[in-house]
């Protein structure tokens, strides 16, 4: 079922890692293989991420393969999940309730779902689980039905548009918070100043990109800081120690996505750009 475990390290490993090791552990590719559902497992806070590219046919969420006594059993037994599309519109089907999900729409789904199936040739469904502990009801939340908040400024190229999908005020879930992020054109820096989640672990995965643009991710402790360079697609971990920011060739959206003590979304420990080393 999972074709990729990514494991954390401690920050001060950080000194020594080669920049092959840093991207196998922090930067999750090939998340969308067409006509598949394709799993990323991070040991940090136990999150999975993964694509559903839908093709010819719909495809089914799968069930769990590991350890032996969990085999066969719902995907989302002891998990819930949140799904977005970034592809073209399509429905998702979870125990016999049809969604459609039109482009950047939200599907929250919730512990004890049997049965999620992806449908509509060119969906593209980015999905984030977290383990739950408690059952909350599936919801679909749109752009608008989300909170906006607006953030930057021209000047500093950073102006961007977040919207919070899966939030308290929103979406209840057990522990998982999610939404997007939109940059204006112009702008190419994202989450500056930057800041850090001493108590949840967050993933972003960058998208609208064209294959000839990159955004340089930063992650690490404050005073150390090391590049990740991400194209189209890609999500990269960050731990609880980890700052993550970046900065693009050209405005670019992306799914951010958290799980861990609360889901408290001010829950963050500031930072100023003098703090960057």
């Amino acid at each position: 079922m999972i074709k990729f475990n990514h494991h954390g390290m401690n920050p001060r490993d950080m000194a020594g890692i080669s920049n092959d090791e840093l991207r196998d552990r922090f930067l999750a590719s090939s998340l969308f293989v067409a006509g598949e559902v394709t799993l990323h497992y991070s040991f940090g806070e136990r999150l999975m991420i993964g694509g559903a590219a839908v093709a010819d046919a719909p495809i089914h969420l799968p069930k769990q393969s590991e350890p032996p006594s969990a085999a066969g059993r719902p995907f989302l037994d002891r998990r819930e999940i949140g799904i977005i599309n970034i592809g073209l519109p399509g429905t998702v089907t979870a125990d016999g309730t049809v969604y459609d999900l039109a482009t950047h729409e939200c599907l929250y789904v919730g512990k004890g779902t049997g049965d999620v199936i992806f449908g509509g040739a060119g969906a593209r469904y980015y999905l984030v689980s977290a383990p739950a502990h408690q059952i909350y009801p599936t919801k679909k939340i749109t752009l608008s039905d989300g909170n906006i908040l607006e953030r930057g400024e021209v000047a500093t190229a950073n102006r961007r548009s977040i919207h919070q999908l899966i939030v308290p005020e929103v979406c209840e879930s057990a522990q998982l918070a999610l939404g997007v992020t939109f940059l204006d054109t112009g702008s190419i820096w994202n989450t500056m100043p930057p800041h850090r989640h001493a108590r949840r672990s967050e993933i972003y995965m960058y998208f609208g990109m064209t294959a000839e643009d990159r955004v340089f991710h930063f992650m690490g402790e404050p005073d150390n800081l090391r590049p990740i360079v991400v194209g189209n697609e890609e999500a990269v971990i960050s731990p609880p120690w980890s700052v993550h920011f970046g900065v693009g060739t050209r405005a670019y959206g992306f799914v951010w996505a958290m799980a861990g003590d609360n889901v408290d979304y001010d829950d963050m420990d500031h930072l100023t750009i003098g703090d960057l080393k």
